[in-house]
């Protein structure tokens, strides 16, 4: 996508979600392009961002959380969105998405895909590999989801491991 439109509203709340937890959901319809809401948090350089992911995630198995909000900026710096001043983070993973992240300038915007209807929630695909994927089970229900987070062209290697083991 390589123009956006802005909005000068704010188009989304924060609320209790059905998939997990919190979510965001929309207050008024949002065509799709449009930038809704910037991921803000802290800049950080690389190596502090894997020693922070590996805790974060070493805390998410002991209490089946979610807990890494990182994004990477660059080949230098990633940010780290888990502070207070961030809603953006209550966006959850949905495997037929509604918003995309992108990098815009080094800042992460939450992106309509789609046009949007109010009350909605706001989702997005957090791409996870395939490597890790039964740390991350998926709950946002969509007649394409595997059961696991995991980034859409993986997601297939996802349905033939649950389909062995079926099997077995």
């Amino acid at each position: 996508m390589s123009s956006f439109q802005d909005t000068d509203t704010i188009c989304w709340e924060v609320r209790n979600s059905g998939i997990h937890n919190n979510g965001l959901f929309a207050t008024s319809d949002i065509l799709q392009g449009t930038r809704i809401i910037e991921y803000l948090g802290e800049r950080i350089p690389k190596e502090i961002s894997r020693a922070r992911a590996l805790e974060w995630d070493k805390q998410a198995r002991k209490e089946g959380a979610g807990l890494v909000y990182i994004f990477e900026i660059n080949d230098e710096w990633d940010l780290d969105g888990n502070v207070d001043y961030n809603p953006a983070k209550y966006s959850n993973h949905h495997c037929e998405p509604n918003c995309e992240a992108i990098n815009y300038d080094e800042h992460i915007w939450l992106v309509a895909a789609c046009d949007i209807k109010k009350g909605n929630e706001l989702t997005f695909d957090y791409g996870y590999a395939i490597d890790s994927f039964l740390d991350h089970p998926c709950r946002c229900g969509a007649p394409s989801c595997p059961g696991y987070i995991v980034r859409k062209d993986q997601r297939w290697r996802v349905r033939r491991l649950a389909n062995k083991k079926k099997k077995v």
